[in-house]
């Protein structure tokens, strides 16, 4: 066998910079590309150089760069999750995977194609960020009332909410915030514990929600994230209590604040206190049966309702997170199997983007690879996934 020509031209400074960009220790690659760990430490300290088809195996199967990159002079200037992200210790923030980085970046590539898909302008004449101002000093209800209000939608236990299972609800309340001007992504994410991200911006904020989890946690993340972009603060959150308690404290009241107006969005206290007349004095001797009776009028999970209960002094502490530990456990939504790629695509990708490609497209305003490129899929799906978007909008 011929052995591998070393490519001249390799820069070992952004060899080192794509690697901790996506949170890999040199082990990591080493271990991935079936080499000694000495071989990678030679080409990130110039002594040796990979061969064209090694650089090719860590540009687009591990970075997921363009392999000219790799010839540059330096290193392109590019914000890290640890200096934009304030919603997690910054411990966590370091260990954040490789696949949790290369979603962050792959929402800063839509939102790239939103800003030259709409020319810099938000398609929404009145975008919620411009009716509601978050304060975290000042009424929660009274601010989740006008989030409520510029959102449209409909009182709790409406018939309008649909099933019960949560699926309609997740649908209505993210058409509700696409239509404030707010674009709203899903992605199975492999590092279960975040339950989601934002990105703010002055006309295209982007709200990932982990499409992992129950329909009914999606949905409270769908809103806490909302009120993330409504104060300006981008977040990547989990599920994990514990991370919010070690944050510093201008970011812990931040969090907590986050997930007030998320539950008062979803379970609004007036409503809340009606139903509340109507529940056993000792809650915690109430079966499972009242927290999936409430879960099921507001659309949220228990823990909502749980927690709801907790600030009502309705329950202990204590008994919040005994039951809370409990449910954690049941929150992953198991994937079915032998999904259809155009489905889950439709279902992750912003129906309002798809809906401006593929207006464009229809109009031969830009190339299939163009339309490709915007909604990150190859030319050839393109097609395809256009049909299935245009039979969903006429059903």
């Amino acid at each position: 066998m011929a052995k591998a020509v070393p490519l001249r031209g390799v820069q070992p400074a952004l060899l080192k910079w794509a690697r901790e960009s996506v949170h890999l220790s040199v082990d990591e690659v080493a271990g991935r590309l079936n080499r000694a760990v000495e071989e990678v430490d030679a080409w990130e300290s110039g002594a040796e150089s990979p061969s064209y088809a090694q650089l090719e195996k860590l540009a687009y199967d591990l970075y997921k760069r363009p392999l000219a990159i790799f010839f540059l002079p330096a290193p392109p200037a590019e914000p890290k999750p640890e200096a934009e992200f304030r919603a997690l210790p910054l411990a966590d923030l370091r260990r954040l995977k490789r696949d949790t980085i290369l979603l962050i970046r792959r929402a800063r590539a839509y939102q790239e194609s939103l800003v030259e898909l709409f020319n810099g302008q938000s398609p929404v004449d009145e975008p919620i960020w411009k009716q509601v101002s978050l304060d975290a000093r000042k009424s929660i209800t009274e601010q989740a009332d006008a989030i409520r209000a510029a959102l449209r939608v409909p009182a709790p236990g409406a018939h309008e909410w649909g099933a019960s299972d949560g699926d309609e609800a997740l649908k209505r309340w993210r058409k509700a915030v696409e239509s404030s001007g707010v674009f709203v992504f899903k992605d199975s994410f492999k590092q279960r514990e975040i339950s989601g991200f934002c990105l703010d911006h002055d006309q295209f904020p982007i709200i990932m929600i982990n499409n992992g989890t129950t329909k009914t946690r999606q949905i409270f993340s769908l809103m806490h994230e909302l009120s993330h972009i409504l104060l300006g603060w981008r977040a990547i959150s989990t599920f994990d209590g514990n991370s919010v308690n070690m944050l510093p404290d201008r970011e812990k009241r931040i969090e907590v604040f986050c997930n007030k107006i998320a539950a008062e969005i979803l379970v609004p206290s007036a409503d809340f206190s009606e139903q509340l007349e109507r529940v056993p004095v000792n809650i915690e001797l109430a079966g499972p049966e009242l927290f999936a009776s409430l879960a099921e009028r507001y659309r949220v999970s228990r823990e909502v309702i749980l927690r709801r209960f907790r600030d009502a002094n309705r329950v202990s502490q204590e008994f919040y997170e005994e039951r809370k530990r409990d449910w954690d456990g049941q929150r992953i939504q198991r994937a079915s199997s032998g999904g259809s790629f155009y489905l889950t695509k439709g279902a992750y990708l912003s129906e309002k983007l798809m809906n401006e490609v593929f207006s464009r497209y229809g109009r031969r305003q830009i190339t299939i690879d163009e339309a490709a490129d915007f909604i990150g899929v190859k030319p050839k799906q393109v097609e395809e996934l256009e049909s299935r978007f245009l039979r969903g909008l006429a059903a």
